[in-house]
């Protein structure tokens, strides 16, 4: 049969309508998502925790033998609040110091009680000769400034609007608590979403976007946690001021490929500082910083990623950060949320039913509901 007539019966007007119909419904969506983005940020954000949190309550769980989650749910919540607070109560205080210590020099050399080193001078001269306090205070003056206060609004109206959005994450934390109670039953419900004729289909697809996201977001999690570790004790170790923060953003940014290194601007910032107050040459701090990283990177690539994930990661980078790019750009902070969850259940579908599909004879009959769930358990 030529290639036209089987296009032609495949391309009917039934499935034209329902592709258009689903593009409309997903153009629909996520416009609905982004205008309703600050409600729904604290919301999706708990949703993100509790998955983080869920293997750790299962543990939990097994530990204490029991089977209700809300046991389960309190002594995770104690463990991970006991470490946020162990560790403000460790750390905190030499923070505040070097926060301090770096403070003084900038005072002492703005206000002249410090001489300025004539190696930094060219980047004094720079910035003098190209960032002018006049010109940029003439930038946000005149109409500009007019312009910018007519779309303000009243003291009142931005207090408010910060209280909300307290508010708002305070509620974050309830989401958190009763997600991670639910996880299970939220988990069975999520099955509905599909019709009942593709629901087999379209559970298969889940099971392999939830493998791929158990590879990224909890393999990739320990090890961006390995690396904060490893970080902190490098950069500490070479005298690096306020090493703690830097190295837990550096595990931060371990999330997503390659963009920890960032992070070596705000680290060069800090060894200039430090190196006008007198306590250290910039070069030699900068090397050992370096040095930290490439010593820390190596162990993350060669010995902890193999051993927490494997060789493969599930995802590729390139397409990582392609998506957090595009849905990013669509949906903010929400898009980057569920960039990686949306990207690779758009990559299973098509690599599993458009790319290599199943012959009609091998094809899985739809399954009922409840036969679903106890092949699930």
């Amino acid at each position: 049969m030529p290639k036209t007539a089987i296009a032609s019966q495949y391309w009917t007007t039934d499935r034209i309508m329902k592709l258009i119909i689903t593009l409309v419904c997903g153009v629909a969506l996520i416009w609905l998502i982004g205008y309703l983005s600050d409600v729904l940020l604290p919301f999706v954000a708990a949703c993100f925790i509790a998955y983080i949190l869920e293997p750790l309550v299962s543990r939990n769980m097994h530990l204490v033998h029991t089977g209700k989650r809300v046991v389960g749910v309190i002594l995770t919540l104690v463990e991970v609040t006991a470490v946020i607070a162990l560790a403000v109560y460790l750390f905190l205080p030499l923070i505040v110091k070097e926060i301090d210590m770096l403070g003084g020099i900038i005072h002492q050399l703005s206000s002249g009680e410090r001489e300025l080193p004539p190696a930094y001078r060219f980047v004094v001269d720079f910035v003098t000769r190209y960032f002018d306090a006049e010109n940029l205070r003439d930038m946000v003056s005149g109409t500009h400034l007019a312009a910018l206060l007519s779309q303000g609004s009243s003291i009142l109206e931005e207090s408010l609007d910060t209280v909300l959005h307290i508010l708002s994450w305070l509620l974050a934390l309830i989401y958190i608590v009763f997600v991670l109670i639910d996880y299970e039953q939220i988990v069975r419900g999520f099955k509905l979403i599909f019709p009942k004729k593709y629901r087999s289909r379209g559970w298969n697809v889940v099971r392999d976007v939830q493998q791929s996201m158990n590879s990224y977001f909890r393999g990739q999690g320990c090890v961006a946690l390995v690396a904060a570790v490893l970080y902190c004790t490098g950069f500490s170790i070479v005298g690096l001021p306020l090493a703690i923060p830097m190295g837990l953003l550096v595990g931060i940014l371990y999330m997503i490929p390659y963009f920890q290194y960032v992070t070596l601007i705000p680290v060069a910032a800090i060894c200039v500082i430090y190196s006008l107050g007198g306590y250290a040459e910039f070069w030699p701090m900068m090397g050992k910083c370096c040095l930290v990283y490439a010593i820390t990177q190596g162990l993350c690539d060669y010995v902890v990623t193999p051993h927490i994930m494997g060789k493969e990661m599930g995802l590729n980078p390139a397409m990582i950060l392609l998506s957090l790019s595009i849905w990013g750009s669509l949906l903010g902070i929400i898009g980057m949320i569920i960039a990686l969850p949306a990207t690779a259940l758009i990559m299973a579908y098509y690599e599993k039913y458009i790319s290599n599909p199943a012959p009609r004879k091998q094809c899985e009959p739809a399954v009922d509901e409840g036969e679903t769930d106890s092949s699930q358990e």
